[in-house]
């Protein structure tokens, strides 16, 4: 199984979406059960007395228009044990990966990404809370995951 993390500032919009984006795409593939998919934050800002905020409902909205759930989806912080947890920590921006590291410490076994570095347009995803661009993150995000996918399908084909 492989186990992939995303990684944003709050967890309320561009990995959240990651998430469920990446879990639909793989359900169509039929592959959800050879990966375990989630999300998490570097920040404790949309976390309060140990609950996290839900997606933000303008990413739960793009999420809706392309018939994708995110249910009962929660913020959660990135902790250090997560290195050891999951094959891929994906951020969604460079700032991402600096607090990212900031969290884990090092990256020895090179698990450190971030998503649109999959695409042949390498770069961030901007974060559609400032902007308000929740269609065009959606259409990052799911062009990031579309090609990820499309690298860790060959590891799971046998040589």
């Amino acid at each position: 199984m492989i186990k992939v993390l995303f990684i944003c500032h709050g967890n309320i919009c561009r990995s959240p979406m990651a998430e469920f984006i990446m879990k639909e795409q793989l359900r169509k593939l039929g592959l959800e059960e050879e990966f375990y998919v989630a999300s998490a934050a570097t920040s404790s800002e949309e976390i309060w007395d140990g609950i996290g905020n839900p997606v933000y409902p303008p990413a739960r909205a793009e999420l809706a228009k392309h018939g994708i759930s995110c249910g009962q989806k929660r913020a959660v912080q990135l902790v250090k044990e997560d290195y050891e947890k999951y094959d891929y920590l994906i951020g969604m921006e460079q700032m991402n990966i600096r607090n990212m590291m900031r969290i884990l410490g090092s990256d020895p076994d090179h698990k450190v990404y971030r998503l649109l570095d999959f695409t042949d347009e390498p770069g961030d995803i901007a974060d559609p809370w400032y902007s308000g661009k929740f269609g065009l993150t959606y259409d990052q995000i799911d062009k990031g995951v579309s090609c990820l996918i499309g690298e860790l399908q060959q590891k799971l084909l046998p040589v």
